[in-house]
C-alpha cells in the first residue's frame, strides 16, 4: 500500500512540478522510498524478524504514510488551480488503464446534491455509502483528471439490473454480467456468467471457502511452510449472520460474519453496476497458533498451466503434481492476481496485499494468513484488513485481468477542491496507445532533468510504442533503471515513438519543451456522438 502511496504522489509532485510554480520534493520522497526499502529487508518483510523488529517498523509505515499522503494532497492543491473556476472536486486516475472507473470519494453530499463532469456536461451516477460517496465516472484516460462540479439536478436513473437480496436465509447478488448465489452458511454455491451463458463452480462445489492447516514445518516456523501442511484442515464454521448492507445503483453488499477456530471473520461482498469484479472486503481477528489459512475458489476451468503476475511481467506453474519439481512448487509468489485460462474462458483471482497462491486442477487459492511462534511468538496476531476479488472474464488473462488488478491496488483519487481560473477540465499527462504495455511509473528525474517515465510489456508480445504526453517535447532518451542516457529517441510534438521486446522495461527521460509551463497545456471538452467521434477543443491553462 506505501509503494502505490509513493507512486501516487510523484506522479502527482511531478505533474504539479511542470504545470505549476510547485517545487518538487525530492527530499521527502527520497526519505520516504529509504525507510520502505529499509523495511523490505528480507527478514523484515517476509515476517521472519522478531516482535521488536515490528514496532519499529510500524513507526516507519506511519512515517512513510505521512509523507506520501502529505505530498499527494499538496500536488492535488497545486494542480488544482488549473482547474475550472466551477470545480468543486476532482478525480484523478493514477494508473496506465484508462475508461469508465467507480470512486471513493471520502465525504458525503448534501441533500439533493449531484455531481457532473465539467469536461463533458453529463451529470453522474452516485451512491452514499458508509465511507463517503461511490461516483462513476464514464470516462477518465491514463495518468488522467477530470474536473466535477456540482449538480442540483437529481442524477439519472441507471438502466440495468444490480441487486442483493436474501431469500429464506440464503442470499443473491446480481448484476448484468453475475448472478452469485450463497447457501445459509455463507458460501457461493453457484456463479453464473451470464453475457457468456457458463457456470463458473464446478457442479456441488462451494467457492470462497476458508480451510485452516495445522502448520509445524520443519527447520525454520516463520520461514518455511512445511510440503505436508495440508495433512489435517478445518473449516470455517456457517455463518452467524448474513445481511443486505448496500442496495444502490452503483454497488450493492452482503456482510458475512463467521468464526474459523478462535478467529473472527467478518467480509462485505460487493457487486459493482456492469463490473464482472465479485470484491470481498476482508477483516479478520486472527488468534490461532501454527495455523495457516487458505481461501479456496473451485471453478469449472481446465488448463495444465496457471498465470501468476510478478513485477514487471508474469510467470506460469503448473496445475498437476506429475513431477518432484512440481510437488516442490506447492505453493508460488505471486503479486496483485493469479489466473486460470482455458482457450476462450477464465477466472482470475486478484488480492490487494497476499502474495502466497496454489493452483492445483482446477482450484485456485489464496493464502491469507500465518502464525508461526518463532522467532516472534505474537507472529500476524489481531486484526487484519485486505480486500481479495475473483473475476470471472472470457478469453484469458490478457481480456482485462491487469487493468482491473491495478484499479483494485490503485483507485481513484477523488478530493474536493477550491476552483481554480484555468480550464483544465479534462487531461492526461502521459499515455500509451498499445494495451500491452503498462506505464508503471513517472517522477521526476533525480537529476532534476526532466521527466522519468518507466514502463513495461505485459503480454509476452513485441512491437511498436507511441507515447504521448499532454506538453511539447523538446527531447526524449531511452535510459537505464540508473537513469543514465543511453540513446535518444524520435519525438514529434507530444509523442515519441519506440519499440519493446516482449515483458521488456524500458525507462524513458522526457525533456519538455521550454515554452513555459501552465500554456503547455491543453483542456479538453469532449462530445461523443452515436459514432463515437471526438471533437477537441484546445485553450491555455
Amino acid at each position: 500500500q506505501c509503494e502505490f502511496l509513493l507512486h501516487d504522489a510523484e506522479f502527482l509532485a511531478a505533474w504539479a512540478a511542470l504545470a505549476t510554480d510547485y517545487e518538487y520534493p525530492h527530499a521527502e520522497l527520497t526519505r520516504a522510498w529509504e525507510l520502505l526499502c529499509l523495511n523490505q529487508f528480507h527478514d523484515v518483510i517476509s515476517g521472519t524478524a522478531i516482535g521488536q523488529v515490528y514496532e519499529d517498523s510500524a513507526r516507519d509505515y506511519e512515517a512513510i504514510r505521512a509523507i506520501g499522503e502529505g505530498v499527494r494532497e499538496a500536488a492535488l492543491a497545486a494542480l488544482a488551480r488549473l482547474l475550472p473556476e466551477e470545480a468543486a472536486f476532482v478525480t484523478v486516475n493514477p494508473t496506465s488503464f484508462g475508461g469508465r472507473r467507480i470512486g471513493l470519494l471520502p465525504e458525503h453530499l448534501a441533500e439533493g446534491q449531484g455531481l457532473i463532469d465539467l469536461a463533458s456536461g453529463e451529470p453522474l451516477l452516485t451512491q452514499p455509502v458508509e465511507d463517503g460517496t461511490l461516483v462513476e465516472v464514464p470516462h477518465i484516460d491514463p495518468y488522467g483528471v477530470v474536473a466535477l462540479g456540482i449538480d442540483k439536478i437529481p442524477p439519472p436513473q441507471p438502466v440495468g439490473l444490480l441487486a442483493a437480496r436474501l431469500l429464506n436465509g440464503s442470499a443473491v447478488l446480481e448484476n448484468d454480467t453475475l448472478r452469485v448465489e450463497f447457501d445459509t452458511a455463507g458460501d457461493i454455491v453457484r456463479l453464473f456468467d451470464k453475457t457468456m451463458r457458463r457456470e463458473v463452480l464446478p457442479p456441488g462445489q462451494r467457492a470462497n471457502v476458508f480451510q485452516a492447516f495445522e502448520e509445524r514445518p520443519p527447520g525454520g516456523d516463520a520461514w518455511n511452510i512445511g510440503a505436508s501442511y495440508q495433512d489435517r484442515c478445518w473449516t470455517a464454521e456457517p455463518a452467524h449472520s448474513l445481511r443486505v448492507i448496500e442496495q444502490g445503483p452503483l454497488r450493492a453488499g452482503l456482510e458475512i460474519r463467521r468464526r474459523i477456530l478462535n478467529s473472527e471473520i467478518v467480509q462485505r461482498v460487493y457487486l459493482y453496476r456492469g463490473s464482472r469484479r465479485l470484491d470481498f472486503d476482508t477483516w479478520i481477528d486472527w488468534r490461532e497458533r501454527h495455523v495457516l489459512l487458505k481461501v479456496a475458489f473451485p471453478v469449472e476451468v481446465l488448463s495444465p498451466l496457471a498465470t501468476y503476475d510478478i513485477q514487471w511481467g508474469n510467470i506460469q506453474r503448473p496445475t498437476h503434481r506429475n513431477t518432484s519439481w512440481d510437488w516442490a512448487r506447492f505453493e508460488v509468489c505471486a503479486h496483485k492476481w493469479v489466473d486460470l485460462s482455458e482457450g476462450d474462458y477464465g477466472v482470475s483471482l486478484l488480492n490487494d496485499s497476499r502474495y502466497g497462491h496454489d493452483v492445483y486442477d482446477n482450484v485456485i487459492r489464496l493464502t491469507l494468513l500465518r502464525s508461526p511462534t518463532y522467532p516472534d511468538p505474537d507472529a500476524d496476531q489481531g486484526e487484519h484488513r485486505f480486500t481479495y476479488s475473483l473475476l470471472p472474464h472470457p478469453g484469458d488473462w490478457r481480456a482485462g485481468t491487469v487493468p482491473e488488478a491495478y484499479a483494485l491496488n490503485d483507485p481513484l483519487i477523488l478530493r474536493r477542491v477550491s476552483g481554480g481560473k484555468g480550464s483544465l477540465a479534462r487531461l492526461s499527462l502521459v499515455a500509451v496507445e498499445t494495451p500491452n504495455v503498462v506505464i508503471e511509473t513517472v517522477k521526476r528525474a533525480e537529476d532534476g532533468r526532466g521527466i522519468i517515465v518507466r514502463l513495461y510489456e505485459s503480454h509476452r508480445c513485441r512491437g511498436s510504442v507511441t507515447l504521448r504526453t499532454c506538453f511539447p517535447l523538446a527531447g526524449a532518451q531511452r535510459c537505464n533503471l540508473l537513469e543514465e542516457d543511453a540513446a535518444a529517441l524520435p519525438v514529434d510534438g507530444n509523442a515519441v515513438h519506440f519499440t519493446v521486446k516482449p515483458y521488456q522495461i524500458v525507462t524513458l527521460r522526457l525533456i519538455p519543451a521550454p515554452a513555459g509551463k501552465q500554456g503547455n497545456f491543453r483542456s479538453r471538452k469532449e462530445h461523443r456522438g452515436n459514432q463515437g467521434e471526438v471533437n477537441v477543443s484546445e485553450g491555455k491553462a
